[in-house]
């Protein structure tokens, strides 16, 4: 029973559960960016593509 209370109490890897949050937040803002700027970023690259030929 002990060893089940210790368990429940240890934050060992706390940061690391934080810092995979943060960087989830992160790739979903910019998916959805991307996905609202998608004709923009169309030209953009287009753009780049035609100017490298």
């Amino acid at each position: 029973m002990r060893w089940v209370l210790e368990f429940f109490r240890d934050d060992e890897g706390q940061g690391l559960v934080e810092y995979a949050l943060i960087i989830a937040v992160i790739a979903i803002a910019v998916i959805v960016a991307m996905i609202f700027l998608r004709g923009q970023l169309q030209n953009i690259f287009s753009n780049i593509g035609n100017n490298l030929t």
